[in-house]
């Protein structure tokens, strides 16, 4: 297999790039971002760290993070697995990107910039649930913001296919696939239950 090996042959293969991909990224968030983004419940946040990358979705019932400011977001971490990836991440390398995406719309809007943890009560309490509060809050400095072409959706039919899960593993196929002895069934069956109770 012949790979290509430096940024210029790569950008020689692709050819150049169009203005409007250049002229689309802005450094705050715009009336016309704050305005997409307010609207978004679903981001998919990226780290990097010592072991290599991290890629978590992230969503609400509401909008999946607060705009503090034009170059600041608040994201709340809910409840987990407490694995922690992507917080440990952040803690060494606060390098983070955000995918937001909005049922039925084929756009993506991106945002490239550094991160933080706090775990302050006067910002935590802000996002107050049903009597619960994340233990943290990741604090987004954004470096860029810019929208994505709509074609991967498109091509996806990602809002438009239909459900198609009827036939792929459940959560509790994955996890007897490690655990033999496990009860895919039960865990499947009570999985909305537990969920629901859990997800604040």
């Amino acid at each position: 297999m012949q790979t290509i090996e430096s940024e210029a042959e790569l950008e020689a293969h692709y050819g150049a790039v169009p203005q409007g991909a250049i002229d689309k990224v802005f450094d705050h968030l715009t009336p016309l971002y704050r305005r997409w983004i307010n609207a978004s419940r679903f981001v998919v946040l990226s780290t990097v760290g010592p072991e290599g990358t991290d890629a978590s979705p992230r969503g609400d019932s509401d909008e999946v993070v607060r705009i503090a400011d034009a170059k600041t977001l608040w994201l709340p971490d809910w409840r987990g697995n407490n694995r922690l990836d992507s917080l440990k991440n952040i803690v060494r390398d606060g390098r983070v990107s955000l995918m937001f995406m909005v049922p039925g719309s084929d756009t993506v809007v991106r945002i490239n910039g550094g991160a933080v943890l706090t775990a302050d009560a006067e910002i935590t309490v802000q996002f107050q649930r049903q009597g619960k509060v994340p233990q943290t809050v990741v604090v987004i400095t954004v470096g860029e913001v810019y929208f994505q072409c709509a074609k991967a959706l498109m091509r996806s039919r990602l809002w438009t296919a239909g459900d198609e899960s009827a036939a792929l593993p459940t959560a509790g196929d994955f996890l007897k696939e490690g655990m033999p002895e496990f009860d895919a069934r039960a865990y499947d069956d009570g999985h909305q239950i537990r969920a629901k109770d859990q997800l604040w």
